[in-house]
């Protein structure tokens, strides 16, 4: 069975980046959320294998978004997905529970290997 992935990106080009990339390889793209709070919901809804998450988002950020999800499944795996120079926010995500990260642009190699380590 094919791995049940959400993806979670404020901009509309990113979620199709990822998953475009993502079904070239297998995998099933169970759900899309624009911030934390929807990513929540969807989480709630869906229980996917894994989370592509944005870091910096409208509403609800990626960091505080992962937090809750751990809250509601502790095994959640999470990658966050982050532009250059942020860092200090992907050690954040890294202490919050998120199990590795991208960096955008993305590029479907580095995509690919981050979600075949984090689901084993």
């Amino acid at each position: 069975m094919a791995n049940r992935i959400l993806i979670v990106d404020d901009a509309a080009f990113m979620r199709m980046m990822i998953r475009d990339i993502l079904t070239k390889n297998g995998y099933e793209v169970v759900g899309e959320a624009q911030d934390g709070a929807q990513a929540i919901e969807k989480f709630k809804e869906f229980t996917p294998d894994l989370i592509t998450m944005d870091i910096t988002m409208p509403e609800m950020d990626g960091i505080t978004a992962l937090k809750e999800i751990r809250k509601l499944d502790s095994n959640a795996k999470v990658i966050m997905c982050s532009a250059m120079g942020q860092q200090a926010m992907v050690i954040d995500a890294i202490q919050a529970g998120a199990k590795d990260f991208i960096v955008k642009p993305f590029q479907a190699d580095r995509v690919i290997e981050a979600i075949k380590k984090t689901l084993g």
